[in-house]
């Protein structure tokens, strides 16, 4: 089922969750466990990443059968133009959907070392869109949309015109990158309104866990912390280590994810990054469990 359908036909607020992509199949047994406590939540949909720094893709359609096939999930792998080629861009959606997914999200993707560029044709996410659309109409497409604006955008006004740009090539929806200032998040589709687009954004947050974790995060995706959350985080980490870093993060997100609910958002999507112990607690302290 399309996410836009999905959202319109949900009752009450939801939950999405996106998954990283076993690197070794060692993992694979860690995986299952996380993806079974999961369940419990009832997420509306699962994202499965590429993996961070350009990792690689061929995890991801493992991990999207995984949980299409054998767990019930509705699945929107990620694509990236970084992992992806002209030619063989049909038959990689084709395995997608011989898995029964309907909807994928559309990134530009992190370069992998050595990789500069994406390939001609597919240099930025609103020509992979639109590809998409040529080569698998029947799926919903998604893209990534930033409130804090991406970092090589001149402006968040100009930022949110790319945004726009994508949404008119055809993407259904979009997925946020993290983000800790819900009021960006809300400009953001505010802005995006005035501008004639309505398609449902969706808003992420990221469970902080440890000091070092929102460090190399927040650089990889260059997402500015506000300098009291940075501060409480510190603080909590100088107090009582990573335990009491993750205590208080588990509280900013159900903080943040309650507001974010309070004030009109119709879900929230997760990055637990496997790390299946937080999500409920997160969502009971939100008021969605």
């Amino acid at each position: 089922m399309f996410i836009p359908d999905l959202i319109n036909s949900n009752d009450g607020p939801f939950i999405s969750v996106e998954f990283l992509p076993p690197r070794r199949e060692a993992e694979w047994e860690g995986f299952q466990t996380a993806v079974e406590k999961i369940k419990a939540i009832q997420p509306l949909f699962a994202a499965v990443t590429c993996g961070a720094g350009g990792s690689g893709s061929l995890g991801t359609l493992k991990a999207s059968r995984n949980l299409a096939e054998e767990h019930g999930f509705n699945v929107m792998p990620h694509v990236a133009c970084v992992h992806s080629k002209l030619e063989s861009l049909k038959q990689q959606l084709d395995d997608i959907k011989a898995c029964g997914i309907r909807n994928v999200l559309a990134v530009r993707g992190d370069y992998p070392e050595g990789v500069e560029s994406a390939p001609e044709g597919l240099r930025y996410a609103s020509d992979l869109v639109q590809r998409i659309n040529e080569l698998a109409p029947d799926l919903a497409v998604g893209v990534a949309a930033y409130p804090d604006g991406h970092p090589e955008s001149r402006s968040i006004i100009e930022d949110i015109e790319f945004l726009k740009l994508k949404l008119d090539a055809g993407a259904a929806f979009g997925v946020t990158q993290l983000f800790f200032d819900n009021r960006r998040y809300f400009d953001m589709v505010d802005r995006l309104a005035a501008m004639g687009c309505h398609k449902p954004i969706i808003p992420s947050v990221l469970p902080v866990r440890t000091l070092g974790q929102i460090k190399r995060v927040t650089q990889l995706c260059d997402a500015p912390v506000p300098g009291n959350t940075l501060a409480a985080i510190e603080n909590a980490h100088a107090k009582g280590g990573n335990d009491a870093v993750m205590e208080l993060g588990i509280q900013l997100a159900a903080d943040q994810i309650a507001d974010l609910i309070k004030n009109g958002a119709h879900g929230v999507h997760i990055y637990p990054f496997n790390r299946a112990d937080m999500c409920v607690d997160i969502l009971e302290r939100a008021g969605l469990m």
